[in-house]
Parts: structure tokens; C-alpha cells; sequence
């Protein structure tokens, strides 16, 4: 009796391996099913990515403001008449010493 029961819950045991472990198992669609989420959450940063750039493409099309606005702060263009301020950072290093020694500080 003994041997037919370990014997029924080996044969019950190959039968489930299939399921678990085999190419359509539970593990398998477990790993494929964490992908899809994967795959679905890059392509929702792709689709904010594309968005952006879109608008930027229609902005740099109808109007001047955008190419003004990249010119300024891409570029440190300014227009004629404008004065440029620049505020810095009281923290900041200061620039380093030139490379003349006339114009080296004495210490």
C-alpha cells in the first residue's frame, strides 16, 4: 500500500512539474507578466517624452518666442538696447587666477 502511494504522489508530482516549470508554467507567465508592466510603464515615460518634444516642435514653428527664449539661454544672446545682469552666487568659488603673472594678486 505504501508503494502505491508514493508511487501516485511521484506520478501527481511529474504531472505538476509541467505546469510550474515548463514553457507555458506559472513561473514563465509570472516573469512575462513583470515585462509587460516594464514595458507599458517605459512606454508611458516615452509617451510624456514625445509630447514634450511635440509641443516644443509646434512652438518652434508658429512663433518666434521659443527661438528667442533658446537663443537667450542656450546661446547668452541679448537683443540691442537690452542690458545683461548677471547675479551670482554668494557661496560660489571665485574664478580661477589668469595665467599672466602681471595680473596675479599679490600675497
Amino acid at each position: 500500500m505504501r508503494l502505491i502511494t508514493l508511487s501516485l504522489v511521484a506520478l501527481l508530482f511529474l504531472i505538476q512539474l509541467p505546469l510550474w516549470l515548463g514553457k507555458g508554467g506559472w513561473l514563465r507567465v509570472w516573469d512575462l507578466d513583470k515585462q509587460v508592466v516594464a514595458a507599458q510603464k517605459k512606454n508611458e515615460e516615452l509617451k510624456a517624452r514625445n509630447a514634450k518634444l511635440s509641443s516644443e516642435v509646434q512652438d518652434l514653428r508658429d512663433g518666434t518666442g521659443a527661438v528667442e527664449e533658446r537663443a537667450r539661454y542656450e546661446l547668452g544672446m541679448i537683443r540691442d538696447g537690452e542690458i545683461f545682469v548677471q547675479i551670482l552666487d554668494p557661496n560660489a568659488q571665485p574664478p580661477a587666477t589668469p595665467a599672466d603673472p602681471k595680473l596675479q594678486r599679490p600675497d
